[in-house]
């Protein structure tokens, strides 16, 4: 990443990153804040939180609508994200406005409002959906407990007495929406220092933190290997059912020099259309309709997952198929062209995710939030160049090979006989 950029830690603890982007028509801003599911009691009081952060202010009419006239009026807009480590405050905004939008940013962290109709209408849209884990989130879950031990991440929610109130909410906002921990990324056609100092002003007097809601890391490094299975449950009205197949296996972090051998790796089992177990899988044995493999992780942890979703009763095929190809990639690692292959995907994925400026912006205050330096992308393509076959093989004998790999199993067939 070829940018001026400036990166300053604020007295308050707020960490701002200023991206220098000339000729840009647009500001674009993200505000990542720690807010991992910790605390399992306080699930509901959180998934609230964040449907109504950004619906409120005390300052002005400070309604629902009057924070989405101050957005348009700056031709901005604004969303909330959260994922299983984050909360994430994202605008886009016409760079003259860009003053306006860190006022509309600072009413609403410094002075929310959460009212009762709001708090509401959340309620209403999340009874709509359903509350009962699906097969995904259930095996899943189980998957992980038995790889890596009991975590925030896999547990089950503890539901908290009562159903949470605007005090619940004023209470966590208190103690999770605070500046020590956070990132805020400003990418701008103005000038970097000049940014820094405008959010200091307006931010300054933001208090608070840390809120210690970041995940801690799993009991275990690497995932304890096996085989299980997963009770499908009762198969829904009208639903045909399916088999599910979800694996565990060890990896390591992107700061790791061994992710760019084992990224291969991954990508030549099952990373995309025509890999080993997509060919062997789906198109050979017309087991499966949607099989993947990712390298996931997070500060609880990294592991290799290989997802897998066919018809009922295929889910031991599925696994044996599954079981055949680590096992063969551990052994023999892949060809020259099916490392090609995957080195070419890899290269261009890497591009493809900075294509546009809103996405660059969402990817670089990523890394920021993960520790990982700005221009980190671009290191990873040169490291991905620099790769040799015998990386790679390296990296399957040590990674893919099945005795180290927990593999789950759901089937809806097994469970209906």
């Amino acid at each position: 990443m070829n940018r001026k950029t400036t990166d300053t830690i604020l007295g308050n603890g707020l960490r701002v990153v200023v991206v220098h982007a000339p000729g840009a028509p647009l500001a674009e801003l993200r505000l990542v804040l720690p807010y991992a599911r910790t605390a399992p009691h306080l699930t509901p009081a959180r998934e609230l939180l964040a449907g109504c952060l950004g619906t409120g202010t005390t300052a002005g009419d400070g309604s629902r609508q009057d924070i989405a006239d101050r957005a348009a009026d700056l031709g901005a807009e604004l969303s909330t994200v959260v994922t299983s480590e984050s909360l994430v405050m994202a605008t886009g905004v016409l760079s003259a406005g860009l003053p306006g939008a860190l006022d509309l940013l600072a009413d609403l962290l410094l002075r929310p409002a959460y009212r009762e109709r709001e708090l509401a209408l959340v309620r209403r849209r999340a009874a709509a959906v359903p509350r009962v884990p699906g097969p995904r989130q259930r095996l899943r879950r189980a998957l992980l407990s038995h790889a890596f031990g009991s975590h925030p991440l896999v547990d089950p929610p503890v539901g908290q007495s009562g159903e949470p109130g605007t005090g619940d909410l004023y209470d966590l906002h208190a103690r999770a929406v605070v500046p020590q921990g956070s990132v805020l990324l400003v990418m701008t056609r103005d000038a970097p220092d000049a940014v820094t100092a405008l959010v200091q002003e307006r931010l300054a007097d933001w208090t608070g933190g840390p809120s210690g809601l970041v995940l801690p890391p799993f009991a275990r490094r690497t995932p304890l290997p096996g085989r299980i299975t997963v009770p499908a449950g009762p198969t829904p009205a009208g639903s045909a059912g399916q088999a599910l197949v979800l694996t565990a296996g060890p990896a390591v972090p992107a700061t790791d020099p061994g992710h760019a051998p084992l990224h291969l790796a991954q990508l030549a089992l099952g990373g995309y259309a025509s890999s080993l177990l997509a060919r062997r899988v789906r198109d050979r044995h017309g087991l499966a309709y949607a099989i993947s493999a990712q390298i996931r992780g997070n500060r609880a942890g990294d592991w290799l997952e290989i997802e897998c979703a066919g018809a009922p009763g295929t889910a031991a095929r599925i696994a044996e198929e599954i079981t055949d190809c680590l096992r063969e990639l551990a052994t023999d690692g892949p060809t020259p062209q099916e490392l090609d292959r995957a080195r070419a995907y890899a290269t261009g994925f890497t591009r493809f995710a900075l294509a546009t400026r809103t996405e660059e912006a969402s990817a670089l205050a990523g890394f920021a939030a993960a520790g990982l330096p700005l221009d980190w992308l671009a290191t990873y393509r040169r490291a991905l160049a620099e790769v040799t076959h015998a990386h790679v093989a390296e990296a399957a004998a040590r990674f893919l090979h099945p005795s180290r790999t927990l593999i789950a199993t759901l089937d809806d067939d097994e469970s209906n006989r």
